[in-house]
């Protein structure tokens, strides 16, 4: 596997809507992730292509012998094999034509290597350097990396057929490690959400993620992290064991789709900047480590071998070329991860008719940092969508919750002694009896019971949207749900892969107003809302108190480290100017927060 052509990725969506971007985009050379949380999905997406492609199939049923870790592999290895197969397609068209090979070296970021060797030969009359140029091209493309996203966390032990627990392997991040470990695929595997000791040392057994005699690993590992220290400590405790990190991945704990990981108000510039600072670090202090693991088990670490330090990737709420530029040059970032504006790119990912409406409909107070994943880590999630009115007309006839048809995020054991998740309708009738059997204030009682409510089925509804778009189910079985970024408001229509990439790298008019806040500007005001809540939620402890002072310490140093930013020159499309009026309002809101949270803390030394 070689590095991209693109200065983009396309990073995971949910369970369902990346299913298949790689099938989608990866013959134009563009890096995507495939959640492999949800294997019954990827079993239904597999039959699909399948036929689609006309190859065999053979059902792995749902209580085959390994089967989460075999139905995993046997999807990867169908869409290595369907990327390799329209790849070639592509690669074997002529040059001068208007053709799928002209648009993928049209998509290229200008400037590139290829892109200007491209250029080259359409300049080229025929002759001994047109037929050079030609072979150079041809050898030099390449598909997109095909790789998958597990979530650490997300490891609920199995149980067997006398509901005994099975063994740590065929928890569900192992199994689904194995999956992709058994692949044919050369790519990389994202681990996000959390350390996950238990995982990490599986990774281990299995040989495709070390280097093989040539130096070279085939399977690579990309870390999703919310800060230096993190990255760090994670990078340290895999390279003992003798995995190299190839990509620290940096995302918005915020300004994203799906689950938001928040920090303690360390805003990205200033996350990015300790990055950008102690880059070194992440190769001085693990390669002696990564040296000395090849040395105790083989000896020596060879001095041909190639030794590069990880890549620095960052994604969350990116909207504009300029920000996308500032990222790269400025924070000395390797590339971008854009998510939620690929939503509305049907050529990308999958995504049903009504939703893919709703997205382009969406306006600023329509997206909202929800409480509806069963994680219990908030949400970024869209108003009105199919998921949200199926689980409101369920309430509405005293069968709240979800069947629980698939699992994954069982993980409460309140009232039962397997786990079971909080978004099923046996933990959400149990806890509504507890609650109403309280000795507590109506009102009070209410707002428990609103909390308990607010879980939503993803396990199930997150894939529906790619099972409707791939007219696998009917739109009126499959209730929908989505997890957009906020970033989302700023798009408001369906959009052509050439559009969104012309729009990454700059090509043309931008496809959103120049009004629209800056990235950096935008997650500013989610973590003063954010602050918000949780001094909203307190019950006025010196803890609380404490973790508020230090949150406001971190979030208003990242403001002044903004203003600096503010004083520089501007990218083509970047609202800088957003930024220092952004930090105004909300040094202003801070002050005003904390002049309340005194007046109450007086009132009630006082009573």
């Amino acid at each position: 596997m070689s590095l991209s052509p693109h200065t983009f990725s396309i990073p995971v969506m949910g369970t369902g809507h990346s299913i298949d971007s790689p099938i989608r985009v990866g013959p134009y050379g563009i890096n995507s992730v495939i959640s492999i949380v949800d294997d019954l999905l990827i079993e239904r997406i597999r039959k699909h292509y399948c036929q689609k492609f006309d190859f065999p199939y053979s059902n792995i049923a749902r209580n085959a012998e390994d089967g989460r870790a075999r139905r995993i592999t046997a999807y990867l290895n169908l869409v290595q094999q369907v990327v390799e197969q329209t790849f070639e397609s592509i690669k074997n068209q002529p040059f001068f034509e208007k053709n799928e090979k002209a648009k993928y070296f049209e998509l290229l970021p200008d400037g590139s290597t290829l892109k200007n060797k491209y250029r080259q030969l359409m300049q080229t009359k025929e002759n001994a350097l047109r037929d050079r140029l030609t072979k150079e091209l041809n050898k030099l493309m390449q598909p997109g990396s095909i790789d998958v996203n597990i979530m650490a966390k997300v490891d609920g032990l199995n149980y067997d057929k006398d509901q005994k627990p099975m063994s740590s392997e065929f928890s569900d991040a192992s199994a689904a490690l194995r999956g992709y470990a058994n692949s044919v695929l050369s790519s990389s595997l994202v681990l996000s959400a959390g350390f996950n000791p238990r995982l990490y040392n599986y990774l281990s057994e299995f040989k495709d993620f070390y280097r093989d005699a040539g130096g070279r690993i085939k399977k690579k590992i990309i870390l999703k992290v919310s800060d230096f220290r993190s990255a760090l400590i994670q990078g340290k405790y895999l390279a003992k064991k003798g995995l190299e990190v190839f990509e620290y991945r940096i995302e918005s704990g915020l300004n994203c789709g799906g689950h938001a990981f928040a920090s303690d108000g360390y805003l990205l510039p200033s996350l990015l900047k300790e990055f950008r600072e102690k880059r070194d670090m992440l190769s001085s202090a693990i390669r002696p480590l990564i040296e000395s693991y090849y040395e105790d088990k083989q000896g020596e670490f060879p001095s041909g071998w190639e030794v590069t330090e990880p890549r620095l990737t960052v994604q969350g709420g990116i909207g504009t070329s300029g920000e996308a530029e500032r990222l790269l040059n400025d924070f000395e970032m390797d590339a971008t991860g854009w998510g939620s504006p690929f939503l509305l790119v049907p050529e990308a990912t999958t995504v049903d008719k009504k939703t893919r409406n709703l997205l382009e409909g969406a306006k600023e107070e329509d997206l909202y940092l929800s409480g509806v994943s069963p994680l219990g880590v908030p949400f970024n999630n869209i108003k009105g969508t199919g998921s949200e009115h199926w689980h409101r007309e369920r309430i509405d006839k005293d069968k709240p919750g979800s069947p629980c048809p698939k699992g994954f995020l069982e993980s409460n054991t309140e009232f039962t002694e397997n786990p079971i998740c909080t978004a099923s309708n046996q933990y959400q009738l149990l806890k509504i009896d507890q609650i109403n059997q309280q000795n507590i204030a109506e009102a009070e009682k209410e707002l428990m019971r609103a909390k308990v409510l607010e879980k939503s089925c993803l396990c199930d509804h997150l894939g529906n949207g790619a099972l409707i778009d791939l007219e696998i189910l009917e739109e009126h079985r499959a209730p929908q749900a989505i997890c957009p970024g906020p970033n989302i408001a700023w798009f408001d229509r369906e959009y052509s892969l050439r559009e969104m990439i012309d729009h990454i790298y700059g090509r043309g008019n931008s496809l959103v107003p120049p009004q629209r806040p800056h990235m950096f500007a935008k997650e500013m005001v989610m973590y003063v809302d954010y602050l918000e809540d949780l001094m909203s939620e307190s019950e006025g402890s010196g803890g609380d108190r404490k973790k508020f002072d230090r949150f406001r310490k971190n979030l208003e140093e990242g403001m002044e480290y903004c203003l600096e930013i503010a004083k520089s020159d501007s990218y083509k499309d970047e609202n800088i100017t957003s930024i220092s009026s952004t930090v105004e309002k909300q040094k202003i809101r801070l002050q005003k927060m904390f002049n309340e949270l005194e007046n109450e803390q007086c009132v009630a030394t006082r009573n």
